[in-house]
């Protein structure tokens, strides 16, 4: 019998934590495959550990492991450790899953003999959502917002640099080792880049198909962008890689922004200010079309698109900058920054 292992790092997840678990385990895979869940929980105090306890006494594919660092790297580390398939898979409590994702995965691997497959990030409103949350998810999924990303590509097939969530052969991490303790984001991202880098390969598949549920507040979608772009510049300083233009373009333009404001009010003229701030809504504008181009939105959903963007690059651009500080003053990244935006 051959065995799959899924690996899951929580916190607090006492709503949802019994139906991801349920749907988990309703995994439709060939009678020769085995499934083995795995959750490693990061000290939750809302009730998560103790049902976490209740689902493994009644089912023995279910196993959970404490996290007292309370951070997504450590707890897929903590997983790992117990996880005996020879295929690993992770999941997140906040997306939900196609009843053949874990088989999907399987099959994709036979074919590629990939070092890590995935499928793309597909971005879902909540069913009874508000227009934020709605308009959140629109402007998640839009090429145009997101720089290009291939994993914004519901239909793409095909070698990438990164992939959402994703799966791996046990030997993977054998070679590349696991994840990076010291990124409390883009843990993802720096592991795919030394696959890569190491001579290994990543695919993305469409038939691996997931919904994610974003952020539902405003405030929430600028501090997760916020630790994405904080994140990210000690990843580069980690592999010695420059930044790609999607990901350096908003903390430029939150520099030059800055610089510009700093100087209309030591006088030296607000032009460049307001030429950059019409540039930007310019922009925005045509971003909101665009998404309004694909999708059926209705008014107040797109209304609300501008401010999710804003908060889509402000964020990260601050993030950025504060990032780029810190990896050059000290190496280390502050615990705020550690926090979850959920």
């Amino acid at each position: 019998m051959k065995q799959v292992s899924v690996i899951v790092p929580c916190r607090n997840e006492r709503r949802y934590i019994e139906g991801f678990c349920a749907g988990v385990m309703r995994q439709q895979l060939l009678p020769e495959w085995q499934l083995q869940l795995v959750v490693a929980d990061g000290q939750s105090d809302d009730g998560t550990r103790e049902l976490l306890q209740s689902i493994a006494q009644r089912d023995p594919r279910v196993m959970w492991i404490d996290n007292p660092a309370r951070i997504v790297s450590t707890g897929l580390n903590a997983a790992l450790k117990l996880a005996t398939g020879e295929i690993i898979v992770r999941m997140d409590v906040h997306s939900e899953y196609a009843d053949d994702y874990v088989a999907q995965c399987l099959a994709v691997h036979a074919e590629t003999s990939a070092d890590n497959v995935g499928g793309p990030w597909h971005a879902v409103a909540d069913e009874n959502a508000g227009p934020m949350q709605q308009a959140v998810a629109a402007a998640f999924q839009s090429r145009w917002v997101a720089g290009g990303a291939l994993s914004r590509q519901l239909d793409y097939d095909g070698w990438v640099d990164t992939v959402y969530l994703g799966s791996w052969p046990r030997q993977t991490f054998e070679r590349f080792g696991g994840f990076d303790e010291q990124l409390v984001r883009n843990q993802d991202d720096e592991h795919n880049l030394r696959i890569v880098k190491g001579g290994g390969r990543v695919w993305q598949s469409s038939r691996i198909r997931s919904v994610y549920r974003p952020r539902a507040n405003l405030s929430q979608v600028f501090r997760q962008y916020l630790q994405y772009g904080y994140w990210k510049p000690f990843v580069m300083k980690k592999h010695g890689q420059p930044a790609s233009m999607r990901h350096a373009v908003p903390g430029v333009f939150v520099a030059l922004l800055a610089v510009s404001l700093l100087m209309a009010l030591l006088g030296g003229g607000a032009a460049p200010f307001w030429s950059l701030v019409n540039l930007y809504a310019l922009g925005v504008l045509v971003m909101t079309v665009a998404v309004a181009q694909t999708q059926t939105l209705a008014m107040p959903v797109l209304l609300r698109i501008p401010a999710v963007i804003a908060a889509y690059h402000f964020g990260y651009g601050i993030g950025s900058i504060i990032g780029w500080w810190d990896v050059l003053r000290h190496g280390a990244g502050q615990e705020r920054f550690a926090k979850l935006t959920r």
